[in-house]
């Protein structure tokens, strides 16, 4: 993980569903562990939902709020 990968996820919004245009750092908990038992899409945004889920999951969004700012 860098810091370009956690710039992303303040930057890049959702491309489809019902959480579409909404930051990837914005999607609701359960949304991502939805995708997580069902499965990432493939490639980079797969990648960047996972990290969301791992940054959720473990508490981390204090990463992003910074970022967030800028």
């Amino acid at each position: 993980m860098e810091q370009k990968d956690l710039l992303e996820l303040v930057t890049t919004k959702m491309p489809f569903g019902k959480y579409k245009d909404w930051l990837l750092c914005d999607l609701p908990e359960p949304y991502l562990v939805w995708f997580s038992q069902k499965g990432f899409p493939k490639g980079k945004l797969g990648q960047q939902l996972g990290l969301m889920y791992e940054i959720k999951l473990n508490g981390l969004e204090y990463l992003l709020k910074e970022l967030k700012k800028m």
